[in-house]
C-alpha cells in the first residue's frame, strides 16, 4: 500500500496545474496536517512567495538559512523585508562547532580548492541546518521554477520527499523569470539591487559572481568547478592542478593547500 502522503501529494500536484501561486500557498496549508515551512533565500522568486504569504496571513513559518557568508544586500534586504510586512523571518545558523572544525581543516576559502571542500562547506553551512528548520514539518515550500536549469526542468508541483518525511512544493514552477519580475514591479515587492547587475542566482558571496552574457541562470554559482574538475577524492597538487592522493582520499588541512595561490572569485 503506497504512503498516505504520497497519495497526498500526487492529488495537490495535479491540483496546482490549475491554481494560482496563492491558492497553492493555501491548498498546501489545508491539506498538510502538520506544519508548513517555507525557505528563502532572499531570491527574487523567493521574494514574491514571503510577499503571498506574508499578506494572506498564512500560517506557513518563513525561515532563512543565514551560512555567514551572504552579500551585504542580502542582509538589508532581509530587514526591509521584515519592516515592509511586519513578520519575522526566521534564521537558522550552522552549528558553531562544526563551522569552526571547518574552517579549522579547509582554511576559511577552502572551497575554492575541490569540489568535496566546497560540498562540505555547504553541508556545515546549509545542509545541517536546513534539516533543522524543516524538523517536525509536514510541508516544505520552495522557490524552484522549471527554467532555472536543465535538472530542474522534470521536478513536479508536489513531491513526497521520502528522505524528510515530508511535502515538497514548488509553487512558481511553471512561472518564468520575466513573470516573476513584473509581479514583484506590480505589487511593490523589495527584490536584491544585485539582480539587476547581472547576479540572476544569489547565493553566498565567495560562491556567486555576475553572469557574463549568454550564460544560463545560475552558471554564476560555483563556477570554478568546471566539468573537467569534478571528481571525487582530489586534492590540488604542488604545481595547482587537481590530483588523486596517494590513497585515492582527499587531503584536508594546511598539506591540501601548498603552493597555492589564492584564487580571486
Amino acid at each position: 500500500m503506497s504512503d498516505a502522503r504520497e497519495e497526498l501529494a500526487a492529488e495537490l500536484n495535479a491540483a496546482f496545474a490549475r491554481l494560482t501561486p496563492a491558492e497553492r500557498l493555501a491548498a498546501m496549508v489545508e491539506r498538510v496536517a502538520a506544519p508548513v515551512v517555507f525557505t528563502t533565500s532572499l531570491g527574487i522568486e523567493d521574494q514574491m512567495l514571503t510577499h503571498l504569504i506574508f499578506k494572506a496571513g498564512l500560517p506557513i513559518k518563513v525561515v532563512t538559512l543565514d551560512t555567514g557568508r551572504l552579500f551585504p544586500e542580502a542582509y538589508a534586504l532581509w530587514r526591509q523585508t521584515e519592516e515592509r510586512y511586519g513578520r519575522r523571518i526566521k534564521a537558522k545558523y550552522p552549528n558553531a562547532e562544526a563551522l569552526e572544525e571547518l574552517v579549522d581543516d579547509q582554511g576559511i576559502d577552502g572551497f575554492y580548492f575541490a569540489p568535496e571542500f566546497r560540498k562540505a562547506c555547504c553541508g556545515v553551512r546549509k545542509v545541517e541546518p536546513l534539516g533543522r528548520a524543516l524538523k517536525g514539518a509536514g510541508g516544505w515550500i520552495t522557490g524552484l521554477r522549471r527554467d532555472q536549469s536543465a535538472n530542474r526542468e522534470t521536478l513536479d508541483f508536489v513531491s513526497f520527499d521520502a528522505a524528510r518525511g515530508l511535502l515538497k512544493a514548488n509553487p512558481l514552477f511553471d512561472w518564468t523569470r520575466e513573470d516573476i519580475r513584473l509581479f514583484t514591479l506590480d505589487n511593490a515587492v523589495p527584490v536584491n539591487p544585485l539582480h539587476e547587475r547581472g547576479f540572476l542566482s544569489i547565493g553566498c558571496a565567495p560562491c556567486t559572481r555576475a553572469l557574463k552574457p549568454g550564460e544560463p541562470e545560475r552558471a554564476g554559482r560555483w563556477w570554478w568547478e568546471e566539468e573537467t574538475r569534478k571528481e571525487c577524492g582530489l586534492h590540488v597538487d604542488d604545481a595547482g592542478r587537481l590530483a588523486r592522493t596517494h590513497d585515492g582520499r582527499p587531503a584536508h588541512g594546511d598539506a591540501a593547500f601548498e603552493a597555492i595561490p589564492p584564487r580571486a572569485p
